[in-house]
């Protein structure tokens, strides 16, 4: 093997009709590499089943001890809507295919709840807002 030489292997690979998806078991041997970019994962997988790279999803990969392989699971979806469907949200978030609900911080939320908690009826929404400063 050269430099920079990665070669692909699935093992127990199954049809999923049910959740329209093919889904596998990757080993990656990959010498003279630390490890392999999960982009470049799904380019050679894409290629090497045919489809758009943009339906495979590859995760919880663990280097061997010793480097050198790497073991993981990938799935193929047959679909978008299948994908956005089955595929859990941070998964999507992290393909770029659903975009990350912003909230503010757990502490915020925790206490705009307990100002609420002190009063009843319509005032409870100026109680939400954060007491002014210099008051």
């Amino acid at each position: 093997m050269s430099e920079g030489t990665v070669t692909l292997r699935s093992r127990k690979y199954m049809n999923n009709r049910l959740l329209q998806r093919r889904q596998f078991v990757l080993d990656v041997i990959h010498p003279a590499k630390a490890n392999v970019p999960k982009a470049e994962l799904k380019e050679k997988l894409a290629e090497k089943f045919k489809t758009d790279k943009d339906r495979v999803a590859v995760f919880g990969f663990r280097t061997h001890f010793g480097g050198g392989r790497s073991t993981g699971f990938a799935l193929i979806y047959d679909n978008e809507e299948a994908q956005k469907r089955f595929e859990p949200k941070y998964r999507l978030i992290r393909d770029g295919l659903a975009k990350k609900v912003e909230r503010p911080t757990r502490k915020l939320r925790k206490e705009r709840k307990n100002r609420q908690k002190k009063f009843r009826g319509t005032a409870k929404v100026k109680a939400a807002e954060p007491p002014k400063k210099g008051k």
